[in-house]
């Protein structure tokens, strides 16, 4: 197995930092893949623990919680938006309602009990928005 050079990766990282100062109108990601050679995960248990990332990967998400009484109050206490099950059924299936909702979060959790109700409450509004 060969070690990944220094001076390699940092030159390229240089490059991309370079190639970045252009000015664009959205934010630029770079995604970094290491293939381990060699290397089985079921037999070998060398690599274990979690990372802290420097930067939060979406500091603007927001979500909604869709929950019976008990996870609103949670909800609530957090300062997540949250919706109950009556207000779900105030929106009556309208497509625009749900639609409108479904703009302006980016996920939402539900509760179980409530998770099976969201398709007969809200219609297919949700699963047509990958949400």
């Amino acid at each position: 197995m060969s070690k990944l050079q220094s001076e390699v990766l940092k030159d390229a990282i240089s490059q991309i930092v370079q190639d970045a100062k252009k000015n664009r109108k959205f934010t630029e990601t770079v995604e970094l893949q290491i293939s381990l050679k060699n290397y089985d995960p079921q037999k070998d248990k060398r690599f274990s623990g979690s990372i802290k990332l420097p930067h939060i990967p979406r500091p603007k998400m927001k979500v909604c919680m869709l929950g019976d009484a008990q996870h609103v109050e949670e909800a609530e206490k957090m300062g997540l938006d949250y919706m109950d099950v009556e207000a779900l059924k105030k929106m009556n299936r309208n497509k625009k309602l749900v639609k409108k909702l479904v703009k302006k979060y980016h996920a939402f959790l539900a509760s179980e009990t409530i998770i099976k109700q969201i398709p007969r409450l809200l219609g297919p509004g949700l699963n047509k928005a990958d949400k």
